[in-house]
Order: C-alpha cells, then structure tokens, then sequence
C-alpha cells in the first residue's frame, strides 16, 4: 500500500510539473517559436547563395540592415556576391550557415545557443555577375487611389484580418490579411522593391520595399509578384497577387519594421 502511495504521488507531481510547463519540465527548444524572437543572431555566420540580398539576409536574421553592412564592412551601394561570407559575430571562426538551414520560420540556432531571427536589409543585390550598379525604375502596374493614414501608410489588401501582431513571441510578426486568389496586393507606402522571391522559408512569394533608413515592409504568400528588385514604387501600386504560396490558405501576410524590429502594423495604417 505505502509503495502504492508513493508511485501516485510521483505521478501527480510529474503531472502537476507538465501541467505549469509545455515541455514537461524538459527545456525544449521550440524552432518555430524561436523564430520570432527580436533580438538577432551574434554568433556564427552565412555564406551568400543566388538570389540573396542584403535585405533578405538582414530580414532573415534579424538585423538593422545598415548594422549588418557595417558589421560586415560592406560600403555603398552595398553589393554582395554569390560565396562571400556576413559574419553575424565578432570571430571568424564560427561554423557557416548554409543554404539549406532553415530560415525564418525554423531558425537556425547557433553556438551562443540563440535562434535566428528575421529582419530587414539594404539595396544590395546578389548574384555572380560583375558588381554593377543596381538599375533604378519606376514599376508600371496600376496605382489605385487609397486612403493614407497621418504617417503617410496605406492598406496592402482589402479583406478581414485573420491573423494579429503579437509581441509575446509568437509566430505573427505581421497581421495577416483575407481574401481572393488573385486580389491586388499594393505597396502600403512608396519606396524601392529591395527584395522580390521565395527564398525566405515561411513566406513563400514574398516582396519586401525598403521605405527609408528606417522602415522596410514586407507582403508574403503572393500567387504571383509584379514587381522586381530595383524597381521604384508608389503608395497604392499593386505589387502582387494575393496567393497561399508557403501557407495552408489565400492571405496577405504583412509586416512592417523598423530598423530591423517588427512592429504592429495596425499602429501605422489608417483606420477603417
């Protein structure tokens, strides 16, 4: 009877233990949700692949685009190439980064033993070819007349929203927005077209427009993107056709960021 006793009450207290902690008293490192910590990744480093920019690595990672140029010294106009290394820490002896790691939403964690996390970047671009100047033009798609809020933002999307900003760690980085395969995405405030793919895991067809030093925002899970990298925008220029690339349904998921940070883009877009 007493070792019968003595079994319940070790069961209940593993219970109780699981009950106050969602890894059952194991510290569990939960990849998704480590994603949307703020701070970014000091340790280790990345070795740039085809279609990565200095914005995407920035946004991928969680840094200021500006602080990983300079950490990286990387000057004006800020072109990166296919094989050249950005360096997250302050030694050279870290273990690199590779393509295949996970992205944004499984980051990669490094051997400080904190995860990787997404942020924003500059007007590099990269690729094998020569360092030449990035072409600037303005995008010929529709501009639609919107209506801008007193910082001067505008809705990417009309539909529900679905999803809400949290700054508790949770995935949402953004607000998530409803609607129609194929409805108009619009650049929510003008700017240049830094980054136009998929390469962010998570995102799917993503487009991300760099606003000033400051602000950047980005617009994932396109059916298909309008613009390219380089490309000038307007506020209201449609940009992209809202899709379910990289998610289980039609959405615009979109976020705004400043310097490198996510924000809550319901603080900067005009009532409706």
């Amino acid at each position: 009877m007493l070792r019968n006793l003595l079994v319940l009450a070790a069961v209940g207290a593993l219970l109780a233990g699981c009950a106050s902690s969602p890894s059952g008293g194991v510290q569990v490192v939960d990849r998704n949700n480590a994603a949307s910590q703020r701070q970014p990744v000091t340790s280790g480093q990345y070795r740039v692949q085809r279609g990565d920019t200095l914005y995407s690595i920035a946004f991928r990672y969680g840094w200021d685009w500006k602080a990983l140029a300079a950490h990286n010294a990387i000057a004006p106009p800020y072109l990166i190439r296919v094989g050249q290394v950005i360096r997250f820490g302050s030694g050279s002896s870290s273990r690199p980064v590779t393509a295949s790691t996970p992205s944004v939403s499984t980051p990669v964690v490094t051997t400080s033993g904190r995860p990787s996390t997404p942020v924003q970047a500059p007007p590099a671009q990269t690729s094998t070819r020569p360092s030449a100047p990035v072409v600037v033009a303005p995008a010929t798609t529709p501009v639609e007349p919107v209506q801008r809020s007193a910082t001067g933002w505008a809705w990417p999307a009309s539909g529900a929203i679905i999803g809400r900003f949290s700054s508790n760690g949770s995935l949402n980085k953004g607000i998530d927005i409803a609607g129609e395969l194929g409805q108009p995405v619009l650049a929510a405030s003008g700017g240049s077209v830094v980054y136009a793919g998929s390469g962010l895991r998570g995102y799917g067809e993503l487009v991300i427009i760099k606003h000033s030093d400051t602000y950047v925002s980005a617009y994932g899970h396109n059916r298909r993107l309008l613009v390219r990298e380089g490309q000038q925008v307007k506020v209201g220029q449609q940009i992209a056709e809202m899709g379910s690339t990289g998610t289980d349904r039609v959405k615009l998921h979109f976020e705004i960021r400043r310097q490198g940070k996510p924000v809550d883009p319901m603080q900067y877009l005009p009532r409706r």
